[in-house]
């Protein structure tokens, strides 16, 4: 089915990396896997971060012109030649979409949605506008694919059909990040923490800083720390580990996938405490590499990370550094949660899962 893609808060191909990003890829590559044909339909950004009314007013116009050319782009060709299907991927107030279900309305298509999120407190305030449409565009959607479970209770009254609210997990390509591993290090060598993340204020600068007070309590410990990512908070970051003789904690900035992937095989635990983390893509990429993981018990974490099975999960205000430190001292059960989240992934995180699951969504949009 030739299916038209949209991603209004970053398009899959945008210069800036995020987990946002890449979950639209993954799910672009999930689709021609399930033997679709999905194209990019709109580059246009619906995101506003400030609440500013007159910004939000010029995207919800330039919104309904995109959706206008599209409509008669579309109508311009075959009708076989036409998008069978929209899939939106990312619906939130700050970043609705003004396109897809006035496309679908012209065209008679059905809407898909994965990860859509509303709440009834923001139906008020700056973003009341993209709070509605996102209400409308869920109403309208023959199927919602839910990444995060967190989400659902909003979201299913929004429907007709319990039905069509279906899981999807998160997933990605096991292949790359299958790489030889020495689990055993030699001793007396410190154990290699890593953390992946945006550099970024509010809960990414959030989660660095409960890391590295973490840590500081674990100084005695033996452990280096790498942290690859870079962004407008950098600067805070170094900050808060800053404390650190030198030597325990390196940045290694941003870095291309195939340099990441490396550094998931030369790392022995990745560490993140996840601060509203919406479920972390990063915490998939290195299970996947086979590393066990420590990281905050957080909305739809724990769809993704096993507690006792494949990492460590800490509820909000517990003890991290204690987690934490068990892990660094246990270099057997580090091994052995990273050989069980591996093969986690690759059974219940894969494309072809993925792939199973956007064919079941279809199938119920379309019916």
């Amino acid at each position: 089915m030739n299916i038209a893609f949209y991603a209004p808060l970053k398009p899959p191909d945008h210069a800036t990396p995020s987990g946002d990003r890449r979950m639209a890829g993954l799910l672009l590559a999930a689709l021609r896997a399930a033997g679709h044909e999905p194209h990019i339909a709109s580059r246009l950004r619906s995101f506003d971060g400030l609440g500013d009314a007159a910004r939000q007013a010029e995207i919800r116009r330039a919104g309904a012109a995109e959706a206008a050319a599209l409509t008669a782009r579309y109508e311009a060709v075959a009708e076989d030649q036409r998008p069978g299907a929209w899939f939106t991927y990312h619906l939130y107030r700050k970043a609705p979409d003004w396109i897809g279900p006035a496309v679908c309305a012209a065209l008679d298509i059905p809407y898909l949605v994965a990860e859509a999120s509303v709440a009834s407190k923001h139906a008020h305030g700056p973003w009341a506008d993209g709070e509605a449409a996102c209400a409308a565009a869920i109403r309208r959607a023959g199927a919602v694919l839910s990444l995060n479970d967190d989400d659902d209770d909003a979201v299913l009254p929004l429907l007709d059909n319990p039905d069509r609210l279906i899981s999807l997990k998160p997933f990605l390509d096991p292949a790359p990040y299958i790489k030889p591993r020495d689990s055993a290090r030699p001793g007396g060598t410190p154990c290699r923490l890593l953390a992946v993340a945006m550099m970024r204020d509010g809960d990414k600068l959030a989660s660095y800083r409960a890391l590295a007070a973490a840590l500081k309590r674990l100084a005695s410990r033996d452990w280096r720390l790498t942290l690859v990512g870079d962004g407008p908070a950098r600067g805070a970051v170094e900050a808060a580990f800053g404390g650190f003789a030198e030597g325990r904690v390196g940045f290694a900035g941003e870095q291309s996938e195939a340099r990441l992937v490396d550094s998931y095989a030369q790392a022995e635990l990745f560490v993140w405490p996840s601060v509203n983390e919406a479920y972390g893509m990063a915490l998939l990429e290195a299970q996947a590499s086979g590393l066990a993981v420590v990281a905050g018990r957080v909305r739809g974490v724990p769809g993704i990370v096993r507690h006792g099975r494949t990492g460590l999960l800490v509820p909000e205000g517990g003890d991290f550094a204690e987690a934490l430190g068990r892990l660094i001292d246990d270099a057997p059960l580090r091994a052995r949660l990273g050989a069980a989240a591996a093969l986690a992934v690759a059974a219940d995180h894969g494309l072809e899962a993925a792939a199973e699951t956007l064919n079941r969504a279809l199938q119920v949009a379309c019916s």
